[in-house]
């Protein structure tokens, strides 16, 4: 029988570093969340940083040992693990002895908690007080899970003395490697799409694979965007005898980092889908999973395991959190980049935390600066974009590319080069240039910024984690890109993590404004604006198959405007809202039917 968690939230990855150590400083409070293991540098440093602070005995990992990537993820983890245990064991101690400490816990639990009724009723005894607490806090109790998270496309090819090396040790392979050599009992996260060859090497390694009472030390979790790519993805894995444990449902543009915007299909409309096909999606891949384990020779489960359905990406009230698990039955609801505000659970520096405080609505944009050539949620006025321009009036373009995990480009080196390293950008302004007599001034300079406004995230992303510890950063100065998602412009305090609780359960607020839309408007109006935008800025000859797709990236809004006009109607949430709702759902529907999409000239 597995215990169920105690918050029915979790703290998404943020960045590669912003949750870095998330789980040391939150995890014995029972709340999950996920550390980014692509970048081993900053594992190994911050491993070394708690070594010291902890007088712990791991040793460090230099680059010229054998396998050092997937080794350093492995240390990192079984450490973090040890010092989770450690703290939730002591937290034990401490709740069992103190009331007042005890009370304090007790009121970061959801309301609707079986466990917070049954500490209740335990405080209100007179009799064996402590060892009666006591005994229910070991049975009762756990910490939060120390998940992983993978971005499935930064899986570079790594070279030694020129040879390329094995495909196992690609980035993405090794970080595998190291997630399933620790001792984690833990699931890791797959995002950005499908990497077959890398969803194949799970195979490699037993933790993957159910035992013979159905159990799986390391869980699956794919982050998705819609049913299909569910479907398929789930039933790839289940065909090796690989169960997806949770499909981790994510807006498309009303999120942190890099935005995969869906061809119209808002989230609503999404998370209908998954609760009306989950049986789907459970029955397909159990009937798959089991040949294959037969196949395999493996232990058969005869019944299909366990499928969570969690959704993040905008939320912002206890209301909203409330809504989406009982509307879509989600099991969890994460909460990411209001987190950025809460010093005891993330990892950001003062400087870029000010900046999230005080920016508006209307600096947090997407943005064109991640090498992927996705667009990428971001705020105006980081160091890392003041660095740049200071960097730039002086004729410099380009980073010095220290740690090439997005050295992805092909076109100018088999290895591999970052588009927004010194060597790439060289390369195309010297093209750009020596075709500028061709080009109107327009079309030069938007060239000219497609090529220089990418920024090094592998630097970038993790200064802010050495910057808050005072490590000390090498090489050239970088500063901080930060990727909040846009509904971090409604929060404008920093708060403790008890207080963020409370307000995520609807036990107090944090938000100042009462002006906040509903996050379904919120994403609603980033996919008008998306779609605006990218009609506007479109430079190529119109085709087509593009008149086509914006046709059908506004059918799909369009019918999602529908559903959402029914969803509030028969809801009980949301009630003093109700007549603004529907009056920005009908704004909205206009400001779509007015968009002119052109047609391919006869």
């Amino acid at each position: 029988m597995t215990q169920k968690p105690l918050h029915n939230f979790h703290i998404p990855v943020m960045g590669l570093a912003y949750t870095i150590d998330s789980p040391i400083r939150v995890a014995q409070y029972g709340i999950s969340s996920v550390i980014s293991i692509i970048d081993d540098e900053i594992l190994e440093k911050m491993k070394n940083f708690y070594n010291k602070k902890f007088n712990l005995d791991y040793f460090g990992i230099s680059t010229k040992t054998e396998d050092y990537r997937a080794k350093r993820v492995t240390a990192y983890l079984d450490m973090v693990d040890d010092i989770v245990n450690e703290k939730f064991e002591s937290f034990k101690q401490e709740i069992s002895k103190n009331k007042e400490a005890l009370k304090e816990f007790m009121a970061m639990l959801p309301n609707t908690s079986d466990l917070k009724n049954s500490l209740q009723n335990l405080i209100n005894q007179k009799d064996n007080w402590s060892s009666n607490i006591k005994n229910f806090i070991e049975s009762n109790l756990k910490p939060g899970s120390i998940d992983v998270n993978i971005m499935t496309k930064v899986d570079k090819d790594n070279y030694q003395n020129n040879e390329q090396l094995p495909v196992m040790y690609n980035d993405a392979h090794a970080s595998l490697r190291g997630f399933a050599k620790s001792k984690l009992s833990s699931s890791m996260v797959l995002s950005a799409g499908m990497n077959p060859r890398l969803y194949s090497y799970m195979e490699e390694f037993e933790d993957f694979f159910p035992d013979e009472n159905g159990n799986i030390k390391k869980k699956i979790i794919l982050k998705v965007s819609d049913f299909r790519s569910a479907m398929i993805q789930g039933n790839f894995l289940a065909k090796k005898g690989l169960w997806v444990s949770e499909y981790r449902i994510e807006s498309g543009l009303n999120c942190g980092g890099h935005a995969f915007a869906t061809e119209g299909m808002l989230l609503g409309p999404i998370m209908e889908e998954f609760k009306q096909k989950k049986n789907d999606l459970i029955q397909s891949a159990h009937s798959l999973m089991t040949a294959a384990l037969e196949q395999k020779g493996k232990h058969v489960v005869s019944e299909p395991l366990e499928m969570k359905i969690t959704v993040q990406g905008g939320v912002g009230t206890a209301e909203e959190h409330g809504f989406l698990l009982a509307n879509y039955n989600v099991d969890s609801v994460g909460w990411g980049s209001p987190f950025l505000l809460v010093p005891e659970a993330t990892s950001v520096d003062a400087e870029t935390r000010n900046l999230l405080l005080r920016s508006k609505e209307q600096d947090f944009y997407l943005s064109n600066i991640s090498p992927l050539g996705v667009p990428f949620n971001t705020v105006k006025g980081t160091s890392n974009e003041r660095l740049k321009f200071e960097k730039e009036a002086k004729g410099k373009y380009g980073s010095s590319c220290p740690k090439k995990l997005l050295a992805l480009s092909k076109e100018f080196s088999p290895e591999g080069t970052c588009t927004a390293s010194r060597k790439y950008q060289d390369i195309k302004l010297k093209e750009l240039y020596d075709n500028k007599e061709t080009l109107t001034e327009k079309e030069f300079n938007k060239r000219k910024s497609d090529i220089t406004n990418k920024a090094c995230l592998c630097v970038g992303l993790v200064n802010a984690a050495y910057m808050e510890q005072n490590l000390e950063i090498k090489g050239e100065k970088q500063g901080v890109v930060i990727c909040p998602g846009p509904n971090i412009a409604f929060f404008d305090k920093e708060v403790s993590l008890s207080e963020m609780v409370k307000h995520i359960y609807g036990n107090s607020n944090i938000l100042s404004d009462n002006q906040r839309p509903n996050m379904f408007i919120n994403e609603l109006k980033m996919y008008v604006d998306y779609l605006r935008k990218e009609i506007t800025e479109y430079t190529a000859q119109i085709t087509h198959s593009q008149t086509k797709k914006w046709n059908a990236f506004r059918k799909n809004v369009l019918e999602g405007i529908e559903y959402y006009h029914e969803l509030f109607k028969a809801s009980s949430f949301f009630s003093n809202g109700l007549s603004t709702i529907h009056h920005q759902l009908q704004e909205y529907k206009l400001q779509l039917i007015a968009i002119d999409i052109p047609q391919v000239e006869k």
